[in-house]
């Protein structure tokens, strides 16, 4: 899968950590950017991810910032982005499974690297499953 990540200053080491780690899995990973922990503004990290996304760069993307929230904010003022912020692998399931997101969004300042990494794979290795999801996601999209 053709992948998209970013992140701010505080989310830089967890996305240095996870570009890799999308590697080995089999996945085309794009990062674009922040290019170290100098501080920068996480909304034009997260917009620069989306708007690649509107554009069909990327089937799916991962933004990380402290906490993973302002991320998740700035992602889901686009139309066409369903970010999820994702703590555990249950609720990466459930974001794939039920309502279809096609961002995940993650706080290096939250999460440990052997758990980012596990909601990671399962969050990509789930497929939506559309029916009764389906018409709830129609009614916001």
């Amino acid at each position: 899968m053709k992948l998209g990540i970013a992140s701010d200053h505080a989310g830089y080491l967890l996305k240095q950590a996870l570009v890799p780690f999308l590697g080995e899995l089999g996945h085309e990973v794009q990062d674009l950017g922040c290019d170290s922990q100098a501080p920068v503004h996480y909304p034009d990290f997260a917009d620069r991810l989306c708007l690649a996304m509107k554009d069909c760069a990327f089937e799916r993307g991962i933004l990380v910032c402290g906490t993973g929230i302002g991320m998740s904010m700035v992602a889901n003022r686009h139309r066409y982005i369903r970010a999820a912020l994702c703590h555990d692998a249950l609720g990466a399931r459930l974001s794939r499974e039920h309502n279809n997101a096609n961002v995940l969004c993650l706080g290096g300042r939250i999460l440990g690297t052997a758990l980012a990494m596990d909601i990671v794979a399962v969050w990509l290795a789930t497929e939506f499953a559309g029916g009764r999801h389906q018409r709830r996601i129609e009614l916001f999209c």
